[in-house]
């Protein structure tokens, strides 16, 4: 198996990366321990940084501060946010993509594959690949000329149980190591280098390249809907694409997102406000959330 990510600059890459995993190990600190309400001394000891250096760092990582961080953790929140946007479902489907709401589809454009390439398991597609780090972890980025493909969270620092898992999906394409190529997607997706609050930077939408049965890509369809900073029930998506009796279906393809943060999965929970069920652990997901609330609500609102 190749090696991942060879860089350009070896000592800068190092750095970074150490910091990624200072701000991720933080980030996990916070999830678990929010009812604690652990001030700035812990977390930046948690990093091995100074209180200073580690709330600059995080602030220009994660997008928001790690005290405004710890506002949208909270079971309280969760009910809150679901009830506030009971209906942002059928506000999607009313509006279509040219609305006001800066709905997720505005800079995601989806392909699915046929039912002949679906039988092919990949074959004929070259799929480059690239590791990178997260604020929330190592992530896992491939694309296809036609689209993006894959995007996961990998438990290990060295990607492997990702790729593995990548490659298991598309047993029949040829997979090419390529980093620079995957690193835009990346930055989109997590929002780097100056990125837009709703996740786009002006240019052509990112195209996906969607490999799945006609209702997995009808509940990730629907999945695109959901603005940034909102959540939605299993309920509200069976209901969304036309079978409200289908929650265990919906919550099986939820699951079997090939495409998580940008087939945004994470903002699904329970109907009690419960976050649970996610491929990569709940504390992701409770991460994904907060930060995505963080950057939709105004600063005096959220301090309020």
């Amino acid at each position: 198996m190749p090696c991942l990510n060879p860089a350009e600059d070896p000592a800068e890459d190092l750095v970074s990366a150490r910091r990624h995993r200072a701000i991720a190990a933080a980030i996990r600190h916070l999830v678990d321990h929010w009812q604690d309400q652990p001030g700035l001394d812990e977390l930046a000891a948690v990093a091995g940084m100074s209180p200073f250096h580690f709330q600059r760092l995080f602030t220009q990582w994660a997008g928001i501060s790690p005290k405004r961080f710890l506002q949208f953790l909270t079971l309280d929140n969760a009910k809150r946010l679901l009830a506030a946007n009971q209906s942002v479902l059928d506000v999607a489907l009313d509006v279509g993509l040219s609305g006001p709401s800066r709905l997720h589809d505005l800079f995601v454009a989806c392909e699915a594959m046929t039912p002949g390439e679906y039988k092919a398991l990949g074959g004929g597609l070259t799929i480059r690949w690239g590791l990178h780090p997260t604020p929330f972890g190592p992530s896992l980025v491939a694309a296809t000329e036609r689209g993006v493909c894959w995007l996961s969270f990998a438990e290990e620092e060295d990607g492997r149980d990702a790729l593995a898992e990548m490659a298991a999906a598309w047993p029949a394409a040829r997979l090419v190591e390529d980093a620079d190529a995957t690193r835009p997607v990346a930055a989109r997706a997590f929002r780097w280098n100056g990125s837009a609050k709703d996740g786009s930077t002006g240019g052509e939408p990112l195209r996906l390249l969607m490999k799945g049965t006609n209702f997995q890509i009808k509940v990730w369809e629907a999945l695109l809907r959901i603005p940034s900073g909102a959540v939605v029930s299993y309920e509200d998506v069976a209901r969304a694409i036309g079978q409200p009796t289908a929650m265990r279906a919906v919550g099986a393809a939820v699951g079997r997102n090939p495409v998580c943060v940008l087939i945004p999965c994470h903002r699904v929970i329970q109907k009690s406000g419960i976050i649970h069920n996610y491929r990569y652990g709940i504390p992701r997901k409770r991460a994904l959330l907060a930060w995505e609330q963080g950057h939709a609500m105004p600063e005096d609102e959220a301090a309020a």
